[in-house]
């Protein structure tokens, strides 16, 4: 019999919403994150328009000693412990200072790069022959898995402590790691989720690709439009997001709050042929990663009631739908309903796959799915495929019972999982 793998903590830092009560306020209201980046637009890109988290000083302190912070230019680790620690917490999880590290809990935490501005940092003074004034901590920002590094010490996590990289499938990777690791029997928790770094050195090879929005510099909270016919490429984003991932059983024991139940899902690669390549999905893989997902979790494609969609708001927006559409067997009226964060986080990168999939829980755990704002003017390619009301605009309250979370990367990567309200 199958061991059944559930959900019980939840953080995230989003760029419309740091902690999850601000985020599921901001999701159900169609609150953008999306703003003007001075930074940017003195560095003449293209897109001078970014979603990031807003992290105080204050917030800062509360997961950090001062010590800590001495030196510290990481973002992606600080929106990875903040979200990592925020989810522990909310599953009741305690933080202790003891002898011996917890055996039976780990965390899988993805990551597309670490500690970029650390990097820079570090250059410079290594050109200017200050190798020894770059500090003791720089090895530890810089390391890609820096970011479970951290979350690993700060919990005392005795199982597998790992940082996972698969481009833009990275964080729905981690959690179907975690899945699977609990599965297995290996570990009775894992805190699962990915981080993203900020900033023009991260951002600025996709400006360079010509694959970022720059008509609405001046409209931010408009720029990102994913399935819109005014699509003009994505907004760079950043965050994290965290989840405590459990067996069912240990969840019970506990007498934890359970957000959805982990069905499960599938990853592949579409290895750069056919029609896929470094930067466009090959889309018979899209389609057997999706279809394999449902064969994994025991269910059908018609008990699938939303989809989170990975849409960019680039040209591949339609040809997802399309890979949907057939994936599913399901077109025009008789397809899920369909939504994308990104219309008001932008895309996450590495961080995305982790946020999106937060957002797909809560939709199950609350009874609702939020709207695709910046989407009145729906793509006639996806309008051809499937029915414009299954694409809503506001939020709806309606109590979704399954939901497919999809993610798919540079490199020809594909993931996709399968989240279901929990019922005992």
């Amino acid at each position: 019999m199958r061991k059944r793998v559930v959900i019980t903590g939840l953080g995230i830092t989003a760029p419309n919403g740091v902690g999850i009560p601000a985020f599921t306020h901001s999701i159900k209201n169609g609150v953008s994150g999306i703003r003007h980046d001075a930074q940017l637009e003195e560095l003449q890109f293209s897109c001078q328009i970014a979603g990031q988290p807003d992290i105080s000083d204050e917030l800062k302190s509360e997961y950090f000693t001062e010590l800590e912070l001495r030196g510290f230019n990481s973002t992606g680790i600080l929106y990875g412990v903040i979200a990592g620690i925020e989810a522990w917490k909310n599953a009741g999880l305690s933080i202790e200072n003891n002898e011996d590290p917890d055996w039976d809990s780990g965390t899988i935490f993805g990551s597309g790069t670490s500690g970029i501005d650390k990097f820079r940092e570090s250059i410079y003074k290594i050109d200017e022959l200050q190798v020894r004034r770059l500090g003791s901590t720089v090895v530890a920002q810089t390391m890609n898995s820096g970011v479970s590094a951290y979350l690993g010490g700060k919990l005392g996590l005795g199982n597998q402590v790992t940082t996972n990289s698969s481009a833009c499938a990275t964080g729905t990777e981690a959690i179907l790691m975690a899945y699977d690791r609990i599965q297995s029997g290996q570990a009775k928790r894992i805190l699962a989720g990915s981080t993203g770094d900020s900033g023009p050195y991260i951002w600025g090879g996709f400006d360079a690709l010509r694959v970022c929005s720059s008509k609405y510099n001046d409209n931010p909270e408009q720029g990102s439009r994913p399935m819109s016919a005014s699509a003009a490429g994505f907004v760079p984003g950043s965050g994290a997001g965290a989840l405590v991932i459990e067996d069912l059983e240990s969840a019970i024991e506990r007498g934890a709050t359970i957000y959805a139940e982990i069905l499960g899902g599938n990853v592949n690669s579409g290895g750069q042929r056919g029609n896929g390549s470094m930067t466009a999905p090959n889309s018979t893989a899209v389609q057997q990663c999706i279809t394999n997902a449902l064969i994994n979790s025991e269910i059908s494609a018609n008990e699938i009631d939303a989809i989170n969609g990975h849409l960019t708001a680039t040209t591949k927006d339609s040809l997802e739908i399309e890979n949907w559409t057939k994936a599913l067997g399901r077109s025009r009226n008789d397809f899920p309903y369909i939504n994308s964060l990104k219309s008001m986080t932008g895309h996450c990168l590495s961080a995305a796959g982790s946020i999106e999939s937060i957002a797909a829980i809560l939709q199950l755990h609350e009874g609702f799915i939020f709207g695709n704002i910046n989407c009145d003017d729906l793509h006639p390619e996806i309008t051809a495929l499937i029915d414009p009301l299954k694409v809503p605009q506001k939020t709806i309250y309606i109590q979704p019972n399954i939901i497919a979370k999809a993610s798919f990367g540079f490199g020809d990567v594909n993931a996709c999982i399968i989240f279901k309200k929990f019922q005992k």
